[in-house]
């Protein structure tokens, strides 16, 4: 019995050793980490100290007060010359201004003095000539790490640019930054525990949203022009609107990004390829409409279509970009599933009689079975193996504080989430779909459940095409979450993103659009917010955007599959509204 014992205990030891010693490394690997990101601020910060003693005279903030438009100008008549423009952000980013305050930047990329020089030996300059640009964490980049903030992607260094990449090079741009994301992607926040907690440049207490967050803090803080981030359930769409921003959901297959991108996360995070009956897209962020549009054409070439001929050789239409022809407008400010907090719907309100009262014609427009939609589409189509896949990307990892709550829902028992749907299916109802959790459990228990699965969605894009058609809309004017959330807060309210998911669901094309901030009417209003039914999620909603004042109030942009430009015409008309009055 005592040798028993002894055995016994010497094996719980021996595990528990084993253990710290696991920990111990990944401690280790993500203080390297930090520790290479730091020394290469350290770096770009004398080189840019290097320059500014070449160079004293440079005039630092017009120059990072030029629009896109004005400074691709500029830098084609040579008035401004790209290694100014280029030292110029790169000062702003490691002067510390936007990183030490917002922590969105996870790596300089050095390679961007090469670019520099490479530019300069092309015999025609691109569209984005000179242009320097930020790019999501796991967009890959040659020689560089696509961590989407877990460890075990801390070893791997890209063997080569990915598609995107190399188009925005041939086309003159100058990536210069990777910047932060959410653990694994999946959350509208923006931390991880190697990186930390990416702030929102405009109230420090806030969110910048995710998970393209650290894509949103640089460009709203000042310290990148344009941007690349990529959208599943909204990660676009939601750092613009939590940063104020101008963001582009394409079309799923109209961008393409691999190879050269994480793809073991790929394999592993199955809703981020194309083939997935979600997929996810790339699009551009930045502060305007035209610098969106602009990048799109950049990236809608034959460099492109030559590269990967997966993608439709549709280069972009400026005609419908530029045409002045009044719309067909659909609109609506609820979706029937998460009503959103007043400002919100404040701002499709307004922008609606702006958009009457410049000659367009407004339909009202109610999207059909939300809640269906939410539960049966997406939720089970991201976990439709009851999250077991996306449970293997923390192995071996530290899960973000911030995921917890997800993480711990996907490690119920399966017979344990089946028993918790049929005995909370009546409360289910009776909250019009709204106990979120629930959703966790959906799941397809078969290869002809998943087959099935996928008609359905197919079944309902179809669905919703035709009630389109049958209004004879051109594009939907609707809300978006915001105003942005209290850090911490997106993790407690997965399914609060109903209002940008759904594009994702269809594979629409979809913008965000600034139009309004935060009043203190809107704050008086929020403290008789009830949402739905004054449910647990309404009150955290409530809780995750009070303390909003001044903070940015936009609306999202809608058109059919396929149709960037028209829903970037549609966008630059808002914006053009919005800032009239």
């Amino acid at each position: 019995t005592s040798a028993a014992l002894v055995l016994l205990s010497g094996s719980v030891a021996a595990v528990v050793v084993w253990k710290w010693l696991g920990k111990k490394a990944i401690q280790k690997k993500m203080e390297e980490a930090r520790r290479t990101r730091d020394e290469g601020v350290k770096k770009m910060a004398k080189a840019v100290q290097q320059f500014r003693e070449q160079v004293p005279s440079v005039q630092t903030d017009a120059i990072l007060s030029l629009p896109l438009l004005e400074l691709t100008a500029r830098l084609r008549e040579g008035s401004l010359s790209p290694k100014t423009v280029l030292y110029t952000y790169l000062e702003k980013v490691s002067a510390l201004e936007v990183t030490q305050q917002t922590n969105c930047l996870r790596h300089f990329i050095p390679e961007c003095e090469e670019q520099l020089q490479e530019i300069q030996r092309q015999k025609e300059k691109g569209l984005l000539y000179g242009i320097p640009v930020s790019i999501k964490d796991h967009i890959g980049h040659k020689g560089h790490l696509t961590t989407c903030g877990l460890v075990q992607c801390l070893g791997t260094l890209m063997e080569e640019d990915s598609v995107l990449v190399k188009v925005l090079k041939r086309q003159g741009a100058i990536p210069f930054a990777m910047t932060n994301v959410p653990q694994s992607l999946f959350s509208y926040d923006c931390s991880n525990p190697i990186f930390g907690q990416t702030l929102n440049p405009f109230n420090h207490q806030k969110s910048p949203g995710g998970s393209s967050g650290g894509e949103g803090a640089l460009i709203a803080g000042g310290g990148s022009i344009l941007g690349i981030g990529s959208d599943i359930g909204g990660s676009i769409r939601l750092p613009s609107s939590f940063c104020g921003l101008c963001g582009l959901k394409p079309t799923a297959e109209r961008l393409r990004w691999a190879p050269g991108s994480a793809l073991p996360i790929l394999l592993m995070c199955g809703c981020l390829l194309l083939s997935h009956p979600v997929p996810c897209a790339l699009g551009p962020m930045a502060r305007d409409v035209d610098s969106l549009a602009l990048c799109m054409k950049a990236l809608l070439c034959q460099e492109m279509f030559q590269l990967d001929p997966t993608v439709p050789p549709i280069p972009f239409n400026e005609e419908v970009y530029s045409s002045s022809t009044p719309l067909r407008v659909g609109y609506y400010d609820t979706d029937g599933y998460f009503p959103l907090p007043p400002c919100m719907r404040r701002a499709v309100k307004e922008t609606s009689s702006a958009l009457q009262a410049a000659g367009h014609q407004l339909v009202p427009f109610s999207p059909p079975r939300i809640p269906y939609v939410m539960t049966e589409l997406f939720l089970k189509t991201v976990f439709a193996d009851g999250g077991r896949v996306w449970l293997d990307v923390f192995t071996g990892d530290i899960v973000d504080p911030r995921l917890k709550p997800q993480v711990n829902s996907c490690k119920i028992p399966r017979l344990a989430k089946k028993l918790l749907a049929l005995l909370l299916k009546p409360l289910q109802f009776l909250l019009l779909l709204k106990f979120k959790d629930v959703a966790m459990t959906s799941t397809c228990r078969s290869v002809k459940e998943m087959w099935n699965h996928h008609h359905q969605i197919q079944v309902y894009r179809s669905q919703f095409i035709t009630q389109w058609k049958e209004l004879q809309l051109d594009v939907v004017l609707c809300p978006v979450l915001g105003p942005a959330f209290t850090t911490g807060y997106p993790g407690k309210l997965l399914t609060a993103i109903s209002s940008t998911m759904l594009y994702n669901v269809l594979n629409f094309p979809a913008g965000v659009v600034p139009v309004s901030t935060v009043t203190e009417a809107d704050e008086e209003e929020l403290k008789l917010y009830q949402g739905c039914c004054d449910d647990p999620w309404d009150r955290t909603l409530k809780q995750a955007v009070s303390g909003a004042v001044g903070l940015p109030v936009a609306v999202q942009c809608v058109a059919l599959p396929w149709q960037e430009e028209l829903c970037l015409r549609f966008m630059k008309e808002v914006e053009t509204l919005s800032r009239e009055k």
